[in-house]
């Protein structure tokens, strides 16, 4: 049983750090940009599904004999959203350029509380996947019990 522990416990550290990535995107969801400078870009994750240990140094990640890999997931790379910036005519901006832009973040609010409900989501599930796994560990303890 304690591969499933190491396989819930990789998908909360996941979701964990999406929910960071998500937070610092939507922190600089308004984020203006000096003319000639870049502006603040979205952050994604990639995640990818990777061996985890069986927390007890034996297999090193086989749940049977057969030599399958339990798998986790794990954050390989943060990258930048290819979305363009967000531009606004603003004449009056001390960021505007010559033209009377003002450059914003690409960052989409509504996308990013999307992708924050997603993630709480999929938290909340590897939660209770985590609750009856403990409940079916103590049933199974409780079991051989003599009484």
């Amino acid at each position: 049983m304690s591969g499933i522990f190491s396989i819930i416990g990789s998908a909360l550290n996941a979701q964990d750090l999406r929910l960071g990535a998500i937070s610092s995107n939507l922190a600089n969801a308004s984020s203006v940009a000096a003319p000639g400078e870049q502006p603040y870009r979205a952050h994604e994750l990639v995640f990818q599904a990777q061996p985890v240990a069986d927390g007890e140094g034996g297999n090193g990640g086989t749940d049977d004999l057969s030599g399958d890999s339990q798998l986790g997931v794990q954050v390989v790379a943060t990258v930048q959203s290819n979305a363009p910036p967000t531009r606004k005519y603003d004449p009056g901006s001390p960021y505007a350029d010559q033209a009377g832009y003002v450059t914003s973040s690409n960052v989409s609010p509504v996308d990013e509380m999307v992708n924050m409900i997603d993630s709480s989501n999929s938290y909340s599930a590897s939660v209770a996947m985590l609750q009856q796994a403990s409940r079916i560990d103590q049933q199974m303890i409780s079991s051989f019990q003599v009484t």
